[in-house]
């Protein structure tokens, strides 16, 4: 596997290449029938278990987006993400220096500066992101200006991530090159020092060779991560989708030498499915892609069935809801 070294991910990006794109070939068996092994041939138990429960927390993009969401529900969640498990288990564990927290907050552009301002005030703003998304989330069938100005807007707000949606039209017509302009604008849009994850909306889609050449196409355009879907479609993050989409980030970085993230996201809401995502990272990029510099799980209820499962682990009986704090 290859090796990865510092930081954060920053790739800059390449021309578009078309033939690339063109000579993709998916196997549809053969994906199934691999994504089938994953979370079978690898598993872990007691003190390990709780090793990769720990990783998976770190990993994690704690999310709300929601058309409810208040200043006061976002100031929740941050606080939830600066201390996502309770300190007297974090203890028990012998994890008091490993400071957990998550690896970002998501809301809607609107309330990135209530996540920004609660951030600071529980003292988690150096140390977790805001991430936002932005262009005409989920469904992105808003004019490019639009969609270009709503992220300058959340960037100016404080946001440090952002997370666009394609074009599912272009993609579904096998326009790329139009899907590589707009992705190429928004990253743009981004900035220098702000990270941008793209989301395939891979229930929309329709085909595994259209999963890997919108992955392509948004990392030529400068991607830092892409991501599976908004958490709104019929169909979210799947095995054979992640597997797909690892696929196209290992055979980019073989090619380019630029190291893309991957963010699965929708559906994944118990400590076994998070388990089972990190071994195919671990399988499929290596331990490089380990961190929440290259890994993300976009969720909201994940959090809860962690922190249940690690307080199994060390008192050996499930906690009762009430003794649990929410998202």
């Amino acid at each position: 596997m290859v090796a990865i070294t510092g930081g954060k991910v920053n790739n800059p990006g390449i021309e578009l290449d078309l033939e690339w794109i063109g000579g993709v070939r998916c196997n549809l068996p053969a994906i199934n029938r691999r994504a089938a092994t994953l979370g079978t041939r690898r598993t872990v138990k007691k003190q390990w278990q709780a090793a990769w429960l720990c990783r998976a927390v770190t990993c994690i993009d704690l999310t709300t987006l929601s058309g409810d969401d208040t200043a006061a529900n976002v100031s929740r969640l941050c606080l939830k993400a600066g201390i996502p498990i309770r300190k007297d288990i974090v203890q028990a564990m012998g994890m008091e220096e490993a400071n957990l927290t998550v690896g970002a907050v998501c809301v809607y552009p609107s309330r990135v500066p209530d996540a920004v301002a609660a951030l600071k005030k529980y003292g988690f703003a150096d140390r977790i992101p805001v991430a936002a998304v932005a262009t005409g989330f989920p469904s992105g069938q808003f004019p490019l200006e639009t969609r270009l100005k709503e992220i300058r807007l959340a960037v100016e707000a404080g946001a440090r991530e952002i997370d666009i949606v394609i074009n599912r039209d272009m993609a579904l017509r096998g326009d790329w090159r139009g899907v590589y302009r707009e992705v190429k604008a928004m990253k743009g849009a981004c900035g220098p020092s702000v990270h941008m994850k793209s989301i395939l909306a891979v229930g929309e889609l329709g085909t595994m060779e259209n999963v890997y050449k919108a992955s392509l196409a948004c990392m030529m355009a400068g991607s830092d991560f892409i991501k599976t879907s908004t958490g709104k479609e019929g169909v979210n993050a799947t095995l054979p989708v992640g597997l797909v989409m690892c696929r196209a980030i290992r055979d980019y970085h073989e090619r380019t030498g630029y190291v893309v993230g991957f963010k699965p996201a929708g559906g994944i809401r118990t400590a076994k499915d998070s388990c089972t995502w990190l071994s195919l990272i671990k399988e499929e990029l290596g331990d490089s892609w380990l961190t929440n510099d290259l890994f993300r799980i976009g969720a909201s209820s994940l959090l809860g069935d962690i922190e249940r499962q690690l307080y199994h682990y060390v008192t050996g009986r499930y906690a009762a809801s009430h003794e649990l704090a929410m998202a």
